[in-house]
Formats: structure tokens, C-alpha cells, sequence
């Protein structure tokens, strides 16, 4: 096998192997702040936001092993306008100087019109972050 060769197949194994990787199932918007309000106020959904950063392993576990699974992704769709921001970029800076205690992963909860609903910090489970989730919602719906 020629050296040429062992490079292409070495190459192609490594394109494989990411192309199986977990992608997200829950859609991330990354456009601006203000392109996310229009949307949640033309939809009518509460807005949620991850703030991370990719130096973050409870924010890349969460990417892993929450974000990516197939129920998070339509729990998510179905109740929310999701975005993610980074922490060391300056709309995610500006998010965590505003709304953050300096912990990440911090996700930030919203209603259509910008108020903060809640908060929750720190990486968990598929199955405690939809019931915290959706715990902040009823809560918003009880309140006048």
C-alpha cells in the first residue's frame, strides 16, 4: 500500500467517524439578540439560551449527551426559541454580564416579550433539565 494511499484512507476513517458523531437535535439560533425577540414574538414562544464556551466540559458534556438526544430536541422545538451564545464572545458576554452569577453552563428562560422567566445553572440530565424546564413554564402561566 502506497503511503498516498494510507493517508486517503486514514483521512476518509477520520471523515467517518465524524460524520457519525452526535449532532444536536435541538435547533440552535445564533443570530442576533434582537433577531431572536422578533422571532419569539412573532411565534409566541419563550425563549431559551445557552450560554457556554468551548472550553466548558459540563457545556460540551451537555452538547453530548442532552442537546443531542431526539426527545430534548422536540421538547424543545415544540415549547421553545432555542439560542446558544458563547461566553467569550461579545453578545454571550454581555448576556452573562447582565444575567449570570459567573457559572456555565448558565441557560437563560424568557417570555416572548423579553422577560426574564428563569434561570438554571450547570449541567445535568435530559430528563431534570425538560422537568426544570418546564417547571419555570407552568410557573410563568400561574403568574398575571
Amino acid at each position: 500500500m502506497t503511503p498516498l494511499l494510507k493517508k486517503s484512507i486514514l483521512l476518509l476513517g477520520l471523515l467517518l467517524l465524524g460524520a457519525a458523531a452526535p449532532r444536536a437535535q435541538v435547533r440552535f439560533e445564533t443570530g442576533s439578540t434582537d433577531a431572536l425577540h422578533e422571532k419569539a414574538l412573532h411565534s409566541g414562544k419563550p425563549v431559551f439560551i445557552d450560554l457556554y464556551a468551548d472550553w466548558c466540559p459540563p457545556c460540551r458534556r451537555m452538547e453530548r449527551e442532552v442537546f443531542s438526544k431526539r426527545e430534548v430536541g422536540a421538547f424543545m422545538e415544540q415549547r421553545f426559541i432555542a439560542a446558544k451564545y458563547n461566553v467569550d464572545k461579545s453578545t454571550g458576554r454581555k448576556l452573562m454580564e447582565r444575567y449570570g452569577s459567573g457559572s456555565i453552563p448558565l441557560y437563560l428562560i424568557f417570555s416572548p416579550d423579553g422577560e426574564l422567566l428563569g434561570r438554571i445553572t450547570g449541567a445535568t440530565d435530559a430528563e431534570t433539565l425538560m422537568a426544570n424546564l418546564q417547571r419555570i413554564l407552568d410557573h410563568a402561566k400561574k403568574e398575571p
